[in-house]
C-alpha cells in the first residue's frame, strides 16, 4: 500500500507531505465546504491525480496526520498493491427516501469477496440510520460498514460530496474494498457519561423527536438548557441524547442536527425509536481524549498486521468540548495505532460503525470511530 497526501489552504498553496508516483489510486478529499464550493477545485485536484478516484466530502475540521486543521483542503491518495475498489453513488433527490437510497448503492456492488464499504455521506438530508439499513438490505449483503456524515462547521448550512465530479448536497458515496489481502478493523467510542432522569420517548417518527414523557421534546430541552437554549441548534452538541430501545441492546448517543420551533420538535442524525428511553449526556475534555484513546485500543485489538491507513471520524461535537486541546485526542490514537500508519479523516456530523465484536453496522453521534487498513 502506498500512499500520499497533502493538504491546501485557502490561499491555494499546496503543501505535499509525500510526492511518489501512485497508479490508480483511490483519493479521498475531506475539506472545508465553502472551499469545496470553489466550481474550480474538482478540475484543480483531478490534475493531481488524472488516473484517481476522487471521493470528496465537506468537514467540520481536516485530519491529518496528528493535525486538525481548519479552512482546507485534506487529501489522503492510497495504490493498493494487490486489494481492489469500487466506488459507486447517489443522490437522495433521487429516491422516496434514504432506505431505498441505501439499498440501491450497496446493489451496485459485486458481493463477491467484498470485505468492507466506507461511506463518505451528505450530512443535511440524510437519516444516517436509515441509510444502514438500507445498504445492510440488500441481497447477500455481509460486508462491515463505517463512514460518517460530512460537515459544515458549526454552521449546519449544507454539507457536500460527490464521487469523480463537483461537490454537491444530497450525495451519497460508497466504497467498497476487496481482496484477501486487506486487514481492515473498526472501532468506536465515546467518554459521555449521561446525567438527569430517564424518561421515555413518547412521540417520534424516525429522526424526529416530538414529545418525551407526553412533553414537546423542544420545550422540555430547553429547560434543560436555559441560557443556552438561545444558542441552539450548536448548543445541543454539548449536551446530546444517549437513546436505549431496550435493556438487551446497547444505547446509541443521538445529536440534535436541527430544531422545529413550529412543531416543538429536534431532528437528530440518526432514529429515536417510540418508547425508548432517553437522558441528556455531558463530557469533559478529559474523559473525550480517553475515549479516543480507547477506540484505538479496541480497534487494534486482535490485529495480524500494524495499520498502513488510519480512517478517523470524530463528532463535531467532541471538537467543541475539546477546544484548543481537539488534537489531543488524535494524538492519544496515534499513541496507539503507531507511526507506521498514515492518518486522515474529518469531524462529522455523524460517524457510522459497529460496535466492538460485532458485525452490525450502526450510527452514532459524539464518538472517535477508527476504521484501520493494511495489506
Amino acid at each position: 500500500m502506498k500512499i500520499n497526501q497533502a493538504k491546501r489552504s485557502k490561499n491555494g498553496k499546496w503543501e505535499f507531505l509525500e510526492s511518489e508516483p501512485l497508479t490508480n489510486p483511490l483519493v479521498l478529499v475531506f475539506g472545508d465546504r465553502f472551499l469545496l464550493e470553489d466550481g474550480a477545485i474538482y478540475n484543480e485536484i483531478k490534475k493531481l491525480y488524472p488516473d484517481g478516484e476522487l471521493v470528496f466530502g465537506s468537514t467540520s475540521g481536516e485530519i491529518l496526520d496528528t493535525r486538525v486543521y481548519e479552512e482546507t483542503i485534506a487529501i489522503t491518495a492510497i495504490e493498493f498493491e494487490s486489494a481492489t475498489f469500487r466506488v459507486v453513488r447517489e443522490n437522495v433527490a433521487d429516491f422516496p427516501n434514504v432506505e431505498k437510497m441505501g439499498k440501491a448503492l450497496s446493489s451496485q456492488l459485486d458481493k463477491k469477496g467484498l470485505q468492507h464499504v466506507f461511506i463518505v455521506s451528505d450530512g443535511s438530508f440524510v437519516n444516517g440510520s436509515s441509510l444502514i439499513g438500507g445498504l445492510e438490505a440488500a441481497d447477500n449483503f455481509r460486508a462491515s460498514i463505517t463512514g460518517g456524515l460530512c460537515g459544515d462547521g458549526t454552521r449546519f448550512e449544507k454539507t457536500l460530496a460527490s464521487y469523480n465530479e463537483a461537490p454537491k448536497q444530497g450525495e451519497v458515496v460508497a466504497i467498497g474494498f476487496y481482496g484477501d489481502s486487506l486487514e481492515i478493523s473498526y472501532a468506536n467510542y465515546g467518554g459521555w457519561t449521561p446525567f438527569g432522569p430517564e424518561r421515555t420517548i413518547t412521540r417520534s417518527r424516525d429522526n424526529v423527536l416530538y414529545e418525551i414523557d407526553g412533553r414537546p421534546a423542544l420545550d422540555l430541552y430547553k429547560t434543560y438548557l436555559g441560557d443556552k437554549a438561545r444558542e441552539l441548534p450548536q448548543a445541543a452538541l454539548l449536551y446530546p441524547l444517549t437513546v436505549q430501545q431496550s435493556k438487551d441492546v446497547e444505547p446509541l448517543v443521538r445529536t440534535i442536527l436541527n430544531i422545529d420551533e413550529a412543531s416543538n420538535s429536534m431532528i437528530l442524525a440518526g432514529d429515536v425509536p417510540m418508547k425508548a428511553k432517553v437522558q441528556l449526556m455531558m463530557s469533559t475534555m478529559n474523559d473525550i481524549a480517553e475515549g479516543a484513546s480507547n477506540a484505538a485500543e479496541f480497534a487494534m485489538r486482535n490485529r495480524k498486521d500494524k495499520p498502513e491507513l488510519a480512517i478517523l471520524v470524530s463528532c463535531v461535537g467532541r471538537r467543541l468540548v475539546l477546544g484548543e486541546r481537539t488534537e489531543e485526542e488524535i494524538e492519544e490514537v496515534y499513541d496507539v495505532v503507531g507511526d507506521q500508519a498514515k492518518i486522515t479523516g474529518f469531524y462529522s456530523y455523524g460517524e457510522m460503525a459497529p460496535f466492538a465484536g460485532k458485525n452490525a453496522c450502526q450510527l452514532h453521534n459524539q464518538t472517535m470511530t477508527l476504521t484501520l487498513m493494511s495489506e
